[in-house]
């Protein structure tokens, strides 16, 4: 087992390029994931590891030895290096540079009972992954991101999911061919927005299979998915406040197709 103990070290090195640079983890098809949970999730979901750095005080721990019966290579981080390299201060002990998987829509294999959501250009990692984990916790069929504008592996989308980036069928595309894919399965689109043509989320039907669209925080929907959706949604609120977070959106959204659809838990 190699034992670091410098940030000079090259494996550190490239750790913390693909921990700040969305080009770089586009180019090695690698990614960054910290902590047990989040790992774990994501062995679960059949990732690939080049290889995992444990915190020296962990590495007794049961989890460990999944990694070396599968021989992915198992490096001891010296403690006040690990609290130097890890972005949540250490307390996960565990961080793995991961092979990224590709998300075609071709790939999304959906039932006639599918609930999906669709987020068209959201920018913020956190919204991004409160959105993923929500997703994940109520047992959405899937997600589709159209037109992406940031990278998937994003350490702060990881985190922000709690792994949930790993656990459900995400796709991304541009918004025309997921629009084109959405209408040739025959699955409704609903969108969330703000027109006067609208309808209160809760009086809308959401007969699946289904896809709820929302737009980004500062933009809201394009006009490409206003035109194709029936109905366009809206979610009464205090005239105080002209609008909620997207995350929060999605959240009810999702759990009221799956309240009326019995699939709660």
């Amino acid at each position: 087992m190699k034992t670091i103990a410098s940030i000079n070290n090259p494996d550190i090195k490239r750790l913390k390029v693909l921990q700040q640079k969305s080009r770089e983890r586009k180019k090695q098809d690698c990614f960054v994931v910290e902590g047990v949970r989040e790992v774990q999730r994501a062995q679960a979901a059949g990732y690939h590891w080049d290889c995992v750095m444990v915190e020296e005080n962990a590495l007794n721990m049961e989890w460990v030895k999944s990694f070396e019966k599968s021989n992915t290579p198992i490096y001891q981080i010296e403690s006040d290096l690990f609290e130097k390299i890890s972005i949540r201060s250490g307390t996960e002990k565990i961080i793995g540079i991961g092979k990224s998987k590709k998300h075609p829509l071709s790939a999304l294999q959906l039932s006639d009972a599918a609930l999906i959501v669709v987020v068209e250009a959201p920018e913020k990692p956190g919204n991004i992954g409160a959105i993923l984990r929500t997703a994940a916790a109520s047992n959405i069929d899937a997600v589709i991101i159209a037109d992406p504008k940031t990278d998937l592996y994003n350490p702060n989308i990881i985190r922000a999911s709690l792994g949930g980036v790993f656990q459900i069928p995400i796709a991304l595309d541009r918004s025309e061919n997921i629009i084109e894919f959405l209408i040739e399965k025959k699955i409704t689109i609903a969108a969330a927005a703000l027109t006067t043509n609208n309808v209160s989320y809760n009086t809308f039907k959401y007969q699946p299979p289904c896809a709820i669209a929302l737009g980004s925080e500062d933009q809201g929907l394009t006009q490409k998915w206003l035109n194709v959706a029936k109905p366009i949604l809206t979610i009464p609120m205090n005239s105080k406040i002209d609008s909620l977070n997207l995350s929060v959106s999605a959240g009810i959204l999702m759990y009221e197709a799956l309240r009326q659809n019995n699939r709660l838990f």
